[in-house]
């Protein structure tokens, strides 16, 4: 969710980028460390075994405080894995399948809650913001007449993104501030527009506030409660929830996520936090189990109807510039990147301060999502190394 997502995709193909460790030599890192193996880690399964030696390299030489993952195979298999400590003074043990804050991984939620109302009829994908949100966005470049909310799903409206001119407080001196949406989005007014509307492509936390107000007004209501409605309770989401007002811890059982300035730099516990700022383009709370098991239904055409589901795959190439995955496309909301091993992932990945989630799924039915304790990683390939375990699992 945070600015470092913008040059960076999370969820990556692994080709080329995988290394071995012995599998002795892994358990015995992971004991040293604190770490937390399935019952079976002494008898290897291939790919499962596979999958457990990637989180203990995560902690290890990425130096993760925690790792946590979640599979599902071809043949509806699910399985969860932990590495590391949840708490780096208490070296507790890694709650399994834990809660994390899941930064942008929120942006499908808020583009499934926008194509329902499309297949209600409520909203249409080529009108105009303006329609719904008459004279809201005007400023150098920016103007609502011009951006539809189509540009708003796939970040090809142009609007400034407001998180780069805010999140160093954020992590300092705002760390407990709430945020009203309308202050967020004047962050970005102030700014002037990236390109035009339809003729470039920039990663916004902008147009998802957009996108959130937008469902505010159609709805009448508030965007927690439609999220939670339509997408959460539907497929029975249990341990997924929009933080309200005021509400700066986790609730369930969760790893501690960390801070720090760079690699290298010492980690700062910033689990407690208000998440207000990322609102409808990155605070909700969610496990790996739980985010499997939504874009799984979303994929599978649980959430959407047909057409819109099409129309949220429907994906444009990213520009090779913006420093993503070869082949990586931007459908609204959602992210498809090649697999080593062929085919698509899709999926959309979150940065926020003190977690990272990986998550993808494929249509013939397997699913992974990857999460870890520290944001920014403590090593220049930590993020790198997480998001090829993504691909090394829904390839196993």
């Amino acid at each position: 969710m945070s600015d470092r997502s913008q040059q960076r995709v999370r969820v990556r193909s692994a080709s080329g980028r995988r290394r071995g460790i012995a599998a002795v030599a892994v358990i015995a890192a992971a004991l040293a460390v604190g770490g937390t193996l399935p019952s079976s880690a002494a008898q290897p399964h291939g790919p499962r075994d596979a999958v457990r030696k990637g989180m203990e390299r995560l902690v290890t030489e990425g130096r993760f405080p925690a790792a946590l993952a979640a599979t599902v195979d071809r043949q509806g298999r699910a399985r969860n894995y932990t590495a590391g400590v949840a708490d780096l003074r208490t070296r507790a043990k890694v709650p399994v399948d834990g809660q994390v804050r899941a930064g942008s991984n929120t942006k499908t939620f808020t583009a499934t809650v926008i194509l329902q109302l499309v297949g209600e009829g409520k909203v249409d994908l080529d009108s105009p913001v303006e329609t719904y949100l008459p004279h809201l966005l005007r400023g150098q470049g920016i103007d609502g007449r011009d951006i539809t909310v189509r540009h708003l799903l796939q970040h090809t409206s142009g609007l400034p993104n407001y998180t780069s001119f805010m999140l160093e407080a954020v992590l300092g001196k705002d760390r407990h501030t709430y945020y009203q949406p309308r202050t967020l989005l004047d962050l970005a007014l102030a700014r002037k527009a990236q390109f035009e509307p339809g003729t470039g492509l920039a990663y916004s936390n902008t147009n998802y506030v957009v996108a959130g107000l937008l469902i505010e007004k159609v709805t009448g209501r508030p965007l927690a409660e439609q999220i939670t409605e339509r997408v959460i309770d539907r497929i029975g989401l249990r341990h997924t929830y929009f933080p309200g007002i005021g509400d700066q811890g986790i609730r369930e059982a969760h790893p501690h996520g960390y801070h720090a300035t760079g690699p290298g730099a010492p980690l700062e516990d910033i689990t407690e936090i208000d998440p207000s700022w990322a609102w409808a383009a990155g605070q909700l709370i969610s496990t790996p189990s739980d985010l499997n098991r939504f874009f799984s239904a979303l994929i599978g055409g649980k959430l959407l109807q047909p057409a819109q589901l099409t129309e949220m795959r429907t994906t444009v190439k990213v520009p090779d510039d913006l420093g993503f995955v070869p082949g990586t496309r931007f459908g609204l909301g959602l992210i498809s990147v090649p697999l080593s091993c062929g085919g698509l992932m899709w999926g959309h990945g979150g940065d926020t301060p003190g977690y990272h989630t990986s998550p993808g799924v494929t249509d013939d039915g397997r699913a992974a999502t990857i999460a870890v304790t520290a944001d920014p990683p403590p090593t220049e390939q930590g993020f790198t190394q997480a998001d090829a375990l993504l691909d090394t699992t829904l390839c196993g």
